[in-house]
């Protein structure tokens, strides 16, 4: 796990408001984007990595001392 609390928080609301959009409003290509990228921030905010993180060794997740 790579992401903390707040990150995590951030990606489900800005999921939602991806599929909202994606199924009230978008058509067309911008309707398919808005589907992927709504499903990919909440599979992230659920799993709590972000693969994009990994490689540069970043996390948004509190160190525990």
């Amino acid at each position: 796990m790579n992401m903390g609390k707040l990150d995590r928080i951030i990606r489900a609301v800005a999921g939602v408001i991806a599929l909202i959009i994606a199924f009230a409003a978008a058509t067309g290509v911008a309707q398919i984007v808005l589907w992927v990228v709504g499903a990919i921030l909440l599979l992230t905010a659920a799993i709590g990595f972000c693969p994009l993180y990994a490689p540069f060794r970043f996390s948004t997740k509190k160190k525990v001392k």
